[in-house]
């Protein structure tokens, strides 16, 4: 997979996404990730990428020159070079085939970002995220060039390169040999509409406090079902609302 990431920020999101499992990622092929500042696609001497907005209001709006530019170069680098190897819908697949990168933006009034989103989106050979800021982005950007508006939760936070580091981390653990383990993602939370249930480890007692006897059994069977019981309990206790859904 490739992914290229417009922000105004870059740093903010090459140190996380240097480390760990995402940099093995880009060491082992499984991604490509391209971090580019968006003042790169001005045409002005002093790189302004926004405005004040028409009918008043405070803040600034991000201009959509810079990037209507920044996606259409990345779109067309992207079709010389991408390579369709996801399972995906019909839709998606008709697009895919064109050779175009999906355009997500990163926003507070986007889709809300969950497990069945980034596996959606882990199949894509090409994303690219531009990275919202100030009071949002000329809505010409959206209605005209953006595929997908993505929220990571109902806040607001100072810029979208933060956000973009949680889609990022979030979708690459998903695609095949990025994890050691396959089974580990098998098991995330959200994966099955549940949390997952608590985990232990050595030693088998701690200050008195003792691993579940279940777990020491051998009995598998017996392990699974009560891993699955204790996970229903962890989300009725934190997340109900997983429940109702």
């Amino acid at each position: 997979m490739r992914i290229d990431i417009i922000t105004l920020f870059p740093d903010i999101c090459r140190a996380p996404l240097n480390q760990s499992m995402m940099k093995r990622a880009q060491e082992n092929g499984a991604l490509e990730l391209r971090i580019h500042n968006l003042r790169d696609w001005t045409s002005d001497k002093h790189h302004v990428v926004d405005d004040a907005p028409f009918g008043g209001g405070q803040g600034m709006v991000m201009k959509p020159e810079p990037i209507f530019a920044a996606v259409e170069d990345l779109r067309s680098e992207g079709r010389k070079t991408s390579n369709t190897k996801y399972r995906t819908s019909n839709a998606e697949q008709s697009r895919i085939e064109k050779r175009e990168a999906k355009v997500i933006l990163t926003s507070p009034t986007g889709r809300p970002f969950d497990q069945s989103l980034a596996a959606e989106l882990s199949h894509e050979s090409h994303l690219v995220i531009v990275c919202g800021h100030y009071e949002g982005v000329d809505h010409r950007v959206v209605e005209h060039l953006i595929d997908q508006e993505i929220s990571i939760g109902d806040y607001v936070l100072t810029n979208g390169a933060i956000a973009a580091v949680v889609l990022v981390d979030a979708i690459v653990r998903l695609i095949p040999g990025v994890l050691g383990d396959e089974q580990s993602a098998h098991d995330d939370s959200f994966r099955e509409g549940l949390l997952e249930g608590p985990q232990y480890t050595r030693p088998a007692e701690f200050r008195g406090w003792k691993v579940p006897e279940i777990l020491l059994s051998g009995n598998h069977a017996q392990i699974a079902a009560w891993r699955k019981e204790q996970a229903k309990k962890r989300t009725r206790e934190n997340r109900p609302d997983l429940l109702r859904e």
